[in-house]
Formats: C-alpha cells, structure tokens, sequence
C-alpha cells in the first residue's frame, strides 16, 4: 500500500463496558452477503491481532470489531491472519465464523502465534491494508521487546494503516516518555493510526461539539462520573492493579479521554485524587466473583477513585470512578458547563440521552440516540480514510490520534498516583497518631 494521501493527514491532524446490550442489535444489520459495498470492487487485507472478546465480541459488552468489519466492507473484506498466542482459541473462533454467511471473509484466515510467524510466511498477496490491534495493553505501547507491536508494524508494514485499542498501554508509569517516542514515530512515518476511543464518535458527543464551536463557547468545567457493575466483572485481572493497571487507567480511560476531547490538555501538575480503599469499613463489596484474597494487598483496587484537575485554559475538571453497582447496567453521565450552557450525556454506551440547556431557557431539551454504534463509526471513518472516500468530507475524520490517545493514558496514570500519595499519607497519618496515643 502507498503511503496515505495528503487528505488523511490532515485528518489524522486534526482531531468499558455498560451493559450487555449493545447500540446497535446485530441481529438488526444488513447479513454481510447482502451489504451495500464501499466503491471498489478489490479484496480488503486485514490482519487481527488478537483473538479476545474485543476482536470478536461477548456477553459483557458492546465490543466486536470483526463485526463491524464485515458490515462495513461486505464480502470484499479478508482477514488474511489472526494473530494470537492462544492458537487452540484462535482456531475456535475462526471456526465459528466459518460456520455462518461471513465465511468468505475467514475461509482462507491463517494462525500465528507471534507477529514475527506472520512477517516471516505472508504471501505477498496477503499483504495487509489494514492493521487491528486488539491485544492486551500490556503488551503495546511501549519500546521494549515483546510489547512494541506498533513499532514491529512499522518496520515490516510502512504505510499500512493502523487501528491500536485503548489504552494504548499498561505498563509501568516509568514507561509513558516510550509511549510519547512510538507517537512520533508514527507521526513522522504519516501512516494513519486510530485509537479505539469511541466515545468520540458518538452522535451526541459531536452534537455537543457543534453547539461549543457554533456558540463559540469556552468550556468553563467537565463533570464525570462512572458507576461499574462490578458483579459482572468476572476477570481477575482487572481486579489486580499490577496487571491491569488499576480500573481508571483500563475503564475511566474513557472518561478521561472525554475529558480532555472538551476541555483540552490537563495541568498534569495540577491533579488531585482521594479514594476509598478495599480495606476501609466503607469499602466492602459484598457481590464480587472473584477470590480477591490471591491478589496482594497492595494491588487490590479502590473502590472509589475522585479526582480533580486545572485544564491549560483554566477551566477545571472532576471525575468519579466508582466500584459499587451489582446487576449488569453501568451508570455514567458526562457534563459540560460553558456560559449559558449546560450539556449533559446520560448512559452514553447504551442508548444516549443529552439534555441541553441553552440561555434564556430554564428547561431542558432532551434528545435520544436509540441507534448509533460508534465501534462501527470509528472503523467506518478509518476505512473511508484509507480509501479516500470523498462523498462527504465531513464524515471520515479519525478523532483520536495516537498521540491524543498517549496523552489521555498520562493522565490516568496522574490520577492513580495521586490516590497512592493520599491513601500513603492517610496510613503514614493513622500510623503516626497510634504512636502518640
């Protein structure tokens, strides 16, 4: 593939789960055999890496990027290979799809346990279009070898477009200035990467953005607040701090990046964080699926994480993160405060709600987005992009960069290590009273 066009640098210059209903019923989409096509008629090449409930899908959420492939690309679509270390999973899931009417798409897939196997058999007909990296965020983001995918991507594939899912990383804070350097790299190299926020391309995220840029409003506080089900969060790893790296950096990642998409860079200096522990009297979780007694101590997670924080432009942001809910419906809501105007998201995973307020009104406006599937928007602006599909120039935009995408991964890592600070200065304090007394 050549390099990008002049258009899709531009564009790539400017710019968890809720229940286990996604936006968009499946079963409600055009079968794959019968999809209005894309122009061109060639076979699209796609490589998966990974072979997890994100590039295929399951019962806890929204996600399943192959899913929006084969709607998006129809029968031109071909996954010459899919990567994973877990070839018998691998091999499974492949099996699945070739039982149903996206069989043309995977018939021809082959196996690779390491990138490396692929690079080393790729036919030169299998040459990839398009990159997705949906594997664990511990082994991306950074320099070093065995977690520098992007980096392996770029020394074999140059110019082959990439999609990296978020965070970008999970690695030890140590680690963020590596992130930065990949971010140039892909910059310098003008290949185009999208990060897996989706968040972005929500309808009612965009609405949101047309009333600030048409009032020329300047956003004066961003409210978030994010309520887990945490009965439903049977992965023991994402209890473990030192291997998910904590519930903002793997799931408020979202928020934050929310965050940052309205009110602008972050004052990393300037953030702020208390929360409440696992072992605080206010802090036991009495539905909880997994054994957290394996997990040390010290990598329990909080179950309460509030933090707040100075915007460059002054404004101020806050965010809540909390452990609590049982069943499987989240609750999270987001709001942008300007003057004159209140916008709030409500439940923007499933089924969003935006109320506004505008001046010289005390009511609010409500609208709904019943079906709006930004997974599939996000891999849709990509495709257009790589394809420079000129039909509407306002549709095919990526939102979020790589380096967009680092900078959001930063900031999470700045509200997990204000917590630590304060729950230390809480046991130093505790400690140090139980000295006097």
């Amino acid at each position: 593939m050549s390099l990008p066009s002049r258009r899709a640098s531009e564009h790539r210059r400017g710019s968890g789960p809720s229940s286990r209903r996604a936006s968009i019923d499946p079963s409600r989409l055009i079968p794959m055999d019968r999809v209005h096509q894309v122009p061109g008629s060639d076979d699209f090449n796609v490589v998966f890496i990974g072979a997890g409930n994100i590039m295929f899908g399951s019962d806890e959420g929204p996600w399943n990027h192959s899913f929006r492939f084969e709607h998006k690309l129809g029968p031109r679509l071909k996954v010459v290979a899919l990567i994973d270390p877990a070839i018998e999973r691998a091999t499974s899931v492949l099996q699945k799809k070739c039982e149903t009417f996206v069989k043309s798409a995977y018939q021809d897939t082959r196996v690779f346990k390491t990138f490396e196997d692929f690079v080393r058999n790729m036919h030169p007909r299998d040459r990839p279009r398009a990159i997705i990296v949906g594997s664990p965020p511990m082994f991306r983001g950074s320099t070093q070898p065995g977690r520098n995918i992007e980096m392996q991507i770029l020394q074999h594939f140059p110019g082959v477009a990439m999609f990296i899912e978020k965070p970008i990383a999970t690695g030890p804070e140590g680690e963020i200035e590596e992130a930065f350097k990949i971010s140039k790299m892909i910059e310098d190299s003008k290949t185009v990467c999208s990060v897996g926020y989706m968040l972005r391309y929500l309808k009612a995220v965009q609405m949101m953005k047309k009333i600030i840029d048409e009032n020329q409003l300047t956003v004066m506080s961003t409210i978030a607040r994010y309520a887990c089900a945490y009965e439903s969060i049977s992965k023991p790893d994402w209890w473990d701090k030192s291997k998910s790296a904590g519930p903002i950096i793997e799931q408020g990642t979202h928020f934050c990046d929310l965050s940052r998409y309205f009110g602008g860079e972050v004052e990393i200096s300037s953030v702020q964080a208390h929360s409440l522990e696992w072992d605080e009297n206010a802090g036991h979780l009495s539905k909880i699926n997994i054994n957290e007694s394996t997990i040390a101590p010290e990598n329990r997670i909080p179950r309460v994480t509030a933090a707040t924080w100075k915007y460059e432009s002054g404004a101020v942001g806050s965010f809540t993160h909390v452990v609590a809910l049982q069943g499987k419906n989240y609750s999270c809501e987001f709001e942008v405060y300007a003057d004159g105007y209140s916008l709030k998201l409500v439940n923007p995973y499933v089924q969003p709600v935006l109320y506004i307020r505008k001046p010289g009104d005390d009511n609010e406006t409500t609208i709904r987005f019943g079906d709006d599937d930004p997974f599939f928007s996000e891999v849709s602006n990509l495709i257009d992009i790589i394809e420079d599909i000129e039909e509407d120039p306002e549709a095919a935009t990526i939102l979020s960069s790589y380096e967009d995408a680092v900078r959001t991964y930063e900031f999470t890592w700045a509200i997990r290590k204000a917590t630590e600070k304060c729950r230390e200065d809480r046991v130093k304090k505790v400690a140090e009273a139980a000295k006097v007394t």
